[in-house]
C-alpha cells in the first residue's frame, strides 16, 4: 500500500505543474494594465509610481520567471497579495471554514439521499420504488439547480421565512441548509442511479451464487460481499463530489451570499483581482488532488485487485 501511494504522489507532481501553469498564464493574459488595477482606477500614477509597482510584484519579468516566484512562494505557504494589499491566504482563511460546513453539510445530505434511494430502488428492482426514484432522479436531473436555488429562496427564506433567506449570520445548520439541498442535488441522481447499478450486478454475481451455495446467510452475504463491492464506484463519486463541493460550488455560493471559497473567487473575478483567482484556484487544485489520492487508497482498500491494475 505505502508503495501505491508514493506512485500516486509522483504522479500528481506534473499534474500540480500543469494545472497552476495554465490557471496562472490565463491570467497572466487578461486584457487590462495590472499596474492601474493595483493603484485603483481614481489613483494618478507617475512614472515612479509605476516603476515602483512594476518592480514590487515584479511584472516587468516574463511568464515563467513570474509562474516561477509564485510557485516558490506557494510551497512556502505563501499564495500572493491581492490588488488591495491583503494576503490571499488570509482571505482563504476567512472563507474555507464557511465552505468546509457547506461542503459537508451538502455532501452528507447527497451521500445518505444518494446511496439511500439507490439501495432502496435496487432491492425493489421493477416495483413502485424503483419506478419511483427513477422518475425521480429524471426530474430532479432536468432542473437547473439556480433556479431551484432561487425557488427555495424565495419560498423557505421570504415568504414562509423558515429559513435564512441568505447570509450565515444565523449560523450552523439553519443559514447552511438552502445552499446544501442545491449542491446536494447536483449529485444525487448520478449517485443514486451509480448505486442502484452497481448493486443489482453485483447481486447476480457469480460470487453471490458461490457464496449461497457456502451455506451463509442473506445478510451476511449482502453486507460482505454485495456491499462492500457496490461500494468501489460510489465511493470514487462521493470522493470526487466532496472534493468538487470543499472547493466552492461558486453560483450557490453567490446566490446565498454566502462568504466562503466560490463567494471569494467569483467577487475576484468580478473584480479582475488576479492573484486571488490564481490562489484560491491552485488551492481547488490540491483540493481535487488529495482527494483523488483519499478516493485510491480507500478503493485499494476496498478492492485490492485495484492496486494490482494500478500498479501494473
Amino acid at each position: 500500500m505505502v508503495a501505491f501511494v508514493v506512485r500516486r504522489i509522483i504522479g500528481m507532481v506534473p499534474l500540480v505543474i500543469g494545472a497552476t501553469f495554465v490557471i496562472f498564464a490565463a491570467v497572466y493574459a487578461l486584457p487590462g494594465d495590472p499596474v492601474r488595477a493595483i493603484a485603483g482606477p481614481t489613483t494618478e500614477i507617475s512614472p515612479a509610481t509605476r516603476t515602483a509597482i512594476t518592480e514590487e510584484y515584479d511584472l516587468d519579468d516574463p511568464l515563467l520567471v513570474q509562474y516561477w516566484y509564485y510557485v516558490t512562494g506557494v510551497l512556502r505557504g505563501d499564495l500572493g497579495v491581492d490588488l488591495r494589499g491583503r494576503p490571499v491566504f488570509e482571505l482563504v482563511e476567512a472563507a474555507w471554514p464557511v465552505t468546509l460546513q457547506l461542503g459537508a453539510t451538502a455532501w452528507a445530505m447527497m451521500a445518505l439521499l444518494g446511496v439511500g434511494l439507490g439501495t432502496l430502488a435496487a432491492m425493489h428492482r421493477g416495483h413502485s420504488p424503483d419506478w419511483a426514484v427513477l422518475g425521480l432522479t429524471t426530474v430532479i436531473v432536468g432542473i437547473p439547480y439556480f433556479v431551484v436555488a432561487y425557488v427555495l429562496q424565495i419560498v423557505v427564506g421570504v415568504q414562509l421565512g423558515w429559513l435564512p433567506a441568505s447570509g450565515v449570520r444565523e449560523g450552523w445548520p439553519a443559514s447552511y441548509v438552502l445552499p446544501a439541498v442545491c449542491l446536494a442535488m447536483l449529485g444525487v441522481p448520478e449517485l443514486a442511479r451509480l448505486t442502484r447499478a452497481s448493486i443489482i450486478e453485483n447481486r447476480y454475481a457469480d460470487f453471490v451464487d458461490t457464496a449461497t451455495a457456502k451455506g451463509l446467510t442473506p445478510r451476511v452475504i449482502m453486507v460482505r460481499h454485495i456491499v462492500r463491492n457496490s461500494l468501489v464506484p460510489v465511493v470514487s463519486v462521493l470522493g470526487l463530489s466532496l472534493g468538487f463541493l470543499l472547493g466552492g460550488a461558486i453560483l450557490v455560493e453567490g446566490i446565498f451570499a454566502v462568504p466562503g471559497l466560490g463567494y471569494t473567487l467569483f467577487t475576484g473575478i468580478e473584480q479582475k483581482n488576479g492573484p486571488v483567482v490564481v490562489g484560491i484556484s491552485t488551492l481547488m487544485v490540491f483540493i481535487f488532488l488529495a482527494l483523488n489520492l483519499i478516493v485510491d487508497v480507500v478503493c485499494g482498500l476496498l478492492d485490492p485487485r485495484i492496486r494490482l491494475v494500478r500498479d501494473a
